[in-house]
C-alpha cells in the first residue's frame, strides 16, 4: 500500500507518497481528482527496479493501459513500450496567424467545412483503402514529398519485423484520426487568431506500438518475470528488442511530428481559401509530443525518460497544454522544474470514461457546452463533452511551479474527428 503524506503548502506544490518495495511518487494533484485506479497504477509502476529515483505524476493524471496517462518515468537499462503505449509520438501543433477576431465572418461554418475538405479525419470503412480518414486515389504533392523523408528508415524497420508493417502508412500522413484529435481555430487574449492541433503517427504508430508491447510481454513469460500488471512489461537495454524499439518508437514520432506540420500547412491554406485572402503564420509553430520517449539527463544519470500523457518544459521551452472542447487552452513556458523531470500536463484530463460520458449525457448537454463553437453537436462527439473532463483551470493552478502561462486561448472553430 501507497503512504500519502502531502507536503505543506508554500514550500511544493505537489505530494508525496512512498510505495513499499518501490519508489516514492511526486504528484501534482492538489485541487484536482486522482482517482484510486489510477493511485494503483502508479503504485504499481513505482515498484519497476529500474526506475530512478522517483515516478512523477501531472495533475491531469487518468486511467491508461499499464502506465498512468499523465506520468512522466524516468528509467535506467530498461524501457516500457506500454507506458509510451500505441499513440506513439501524438502531441500538438499551434500557431499564432497574422489573422484578428475581427478578421473571421460570424458564421463559421465554411471555414470548419473548408478544414475538414483539406484534412481527411474519423474513420470508415473499418480502416480500409476506402477509409475517409485516408487519402484515396493516390497521394496529394505536399504529402508524397513528406512521406519521401520518412521513407528509408520505414523500410529498414519493416525489413527487421515485417509483421509490424501497416497498410496505409503515407495514405495516412497529414491526417487526423478519431477520438480526442481535433483541429481548432482559436483567439488569443488579445483577439489574435490561433490554429492549433493534436494528432500522432495514426495506425502505423499503433502498430509498432502494439507489436513491441506483445513481445515484452513474452521476454517476461521467457525470463519467468513477475511483474504487478502485465502491461508493465519491459525490454532491456542491450538486448536486440530493445534496440529495434527505440529506432522504431523514434521514427514513430518523426512521423507523428512530420504528420501534425503537414496538417497545419494545409490547415492554413484551406482558411486562407475560406476567407479569400492569405493567412500567414507570424511565429514559429509549437509542435510538441506528449506521447513519446527521448534520452535525457537528470539527477546526474543519462536516462530514458518516457512521458505518457506529458509535455516537455524546460526552462524557457514553450509547450501547448489543450483544455477540452469548450474550454480554454494554454501556450505555456516551461520552468525546467527538475523535481517533474521538465515535465507538464498534456491537457485536463479525463474524469469519465467515453462510455460513462455517453451514458451520463445527451446532444443537449453537447449543444450548451460548447455554446459559441463552432463544431460537431451530435451523439458521436458526446463522449468528448467538456465535462467529460478535469477542469482545466484546475489543473493550472495545481502546476505552477512547472509553467508560466504565455497565452490563454479559446476556441471558435473545431474540427473532430
Amino acid at each position: 500500500m501507497a503512504n500519502y503524506e502531502a507536503e505543506p503548502y508554500g514550500t511544493k506544490n505537489y505530494e508525496t507518497f512512498d510505495v513499499e518495495g518501490g519508489k516514492h511518487v511526486k504528484a501534482w494533484v492538489r485541487g484536482v481528482p486522482f482517482d484510486d485506479k489510477a493511485r494503483v497504477q502508479i503504485s504499481n509502476l513505482a515498484k519497476l527496479p529500474f526506475l530512478y529515483p522517483h515516478v512523477a505524476v501531472m495533475p491531469d493524471v487518468h486511467v491508461g493501459i499499464g502506465a498512468t496517462v499523465g506520468s512522466v518515468i524516468a528509467t535506467f537499462g530498461a524501457i516500457v513500450p506500454a507506458a509510451v503505449g500505441v499513440d506513439i509520438g501524438c502531441g500538438m501543433v499551434a500557431a499564432r496567424t497574422d489573422l484578428r477576431a475581427e478578421d473571421l465572418p460570424d458564421n463559421l461554418f465554411g471555414v470548419r467545412s473548408a478544414i475538414e475538405a483539406a484534412v481527411p479525419h474519423g474513420r470508415s470503412e473499418n480502416g480500409g483503402r476506402n477509409d475517409k480518414g485516408g487519402w484515396t486515389g493516390g497521394l496529394p504533392g505536399d504529402v508524397g514529398e513528406a512521406w519521401k523523408t520518412l521513407t528509408a528508415r520505414h523500410s529498414v524497420i519493416m525489413d527487421k519485423h515485417p509483421k509490424v508493417r501497416h497498410p496505409r502508412p503515407a495514405g495516412q500522413l497529414g491526417t487526423l484520426g478519431t477520438g480526442n484529435h481535433f483541429i481548432e481555430l482559436c483567439l488569443d487574449e488579445k483577439g489574435d487568431v490561433w490554429i492549433m492541433l493534436h494528432s500522432g503517427s495514426r495506425g502505423q504508430g499503433n502498430a509498432i506500438g502494439t507489436y513491441f508491447i506483445e513481445l515484452a510481454r513474452k521476454e517476461m513469460k521467457r525470463w519467468f518475470v513477475d511483474l504487478p500488471d502485465r502491461d508493465l512489461a519491459y525490454l532491456s537495454e542491450g538486448s536486440t528488442h530493445f534496440d529495434d524499439y527505440l529506432e522504431a518508437v523514434g521514427w514513430a514520432q518523426e512521423y507523428a511530428r512530420t504528420n501534425r506540420d503537414v496538417m497545419l500547412a494545409r490547415t492554413i491554406a484551406a482558411v486562407a481559401e475560406a476567407l479569400g485572402r492569405p493567412v500567414i503564420a507570424t511565429m514559429e509553430a509549437v509542435n510538441c509530443h506528449h506521447n513519446y520517449v527521448a534520452r535525457e539527463h537528470h539527477y546526474g544519470k543519462d536516462l530514458l525518460v518516457t512521458r505518457k500523457g506529458a509535455v516537455r518544459a524546460g526552462a524557457g521551452e514553450l509547450g501547448i497544454i489543450p483544455g477540452s472542447m469548450g474550454a480554454r487552452s494554454f501556450i505555456v513556458r516551461g520552468k525546467g522544474n527538475a523535481e517533474s523531470f521538465s515535465s507538464c500536463s498534456h491537457g485536463a484530463g479525463r474524469t469519465l470514461s467515453r462510455t460513462e460520458a455517453k451514458k451520463r449525457f445527451t446532444v443537449e448537454d453537447q449543444v450548451r457546452a460548447t455554446t459559441g463553437v463552432e463544431c460537431r453537436k451530435d451523439a458521436g462527439v458526446i463522449d468528448e463533452i467538456p465535462m467529460a473532463y478535469k477542469d482545466i483551470d484546475a489543473v493550472m493552478t495545481a502546476q505552477a511551479d512547472l509553467v508560466d502561462i504565455v497565452h490563454t486561448l479559446r476556441q471558435v472553430v473545431c474540427v473532430k474527428g
